[in-house]
């Protein structure tokens, strides 16, 4: 197991949040309590939050939206430079199956999730998972701060353009504003 001052510097978190959205539009859904579109983003905990995301809309479920954005991030990751060998992936219990754990596995990451134990009473035969607690509790200062300092931009708030390129466009300029504002100080 990885030291856990280690872990939290070459981690990334991964969650899902749904935008809602005044008017109708392209990508949108409605998934029972808000009509809107999802965002799967990654971040890392010195608050940047990476190009490697997903959009789908507000109806669509998340596990299967990770499976999807992982190939964008390894691109993202080879043309920075950045080794993800190693990297430690704190992933919302929504993420929890067999899929997303191998496919975070075969690109030589390691998967931080609590396990859903699904109504078992006694524990899962087999090879225990990988749990941090410290990089789990990380997890939730780093995603909440991103997606809290991503409210103080009104227009991305709530979702008022109809074609989506347009908001996911003004998401970026946010989110780039935002890591801009952390890093000049």
């Amino acid at each position: 197991m990885h030291s856990t001052i280690y872990s939290i510097r070459q981690s990334f978190t991964v969650t899902a949040t749904t935008t809602a959205a005044k008017k109708g539009g392209d990508n949108i859904g409605f998934n029972g309590v808000i009509k809107g579109d999802k965002v799967v983003p990654f971040c890392r905990p010195q608050l940047q939050r990476d190009r490697a995301v997903r959009f789908a809309p507000g109806s669509r479920n998340e596990s299967p939206m990770l499976r999807e954005a992982l190939p964008k991030l390894t691109s993202i990751a080879r043309a920075g430079g950045i080794e993800l060998k190693g990297t430690i992936v704190s992933l919302d219990g929504v993420y929890d199956c067999h899929a997303n754990r191998k496919a975070i596995f075969n690109r030589g990451m390691v998967p931080n999730n609590n396990e859903n134990t699904r109504g078992r009473k006694t524990t899962k035969r087999g090879r225990k998972r990988l749990f941090d607690a410290a990089i789990f509790k990380e997890r939730f200062r780093t995603i909440e701060r991103v997606f809290a300092l991503e409210d103080k931009f009104r227009r991305v708030l709530i979702r008022f353009e109809r074609i989506s390129t347009v908001h996911y466009a003004l998401k970026t300029l946010a989110y780039t504003m935002i890591n801009l504002r952390h890093f000049r100080g």
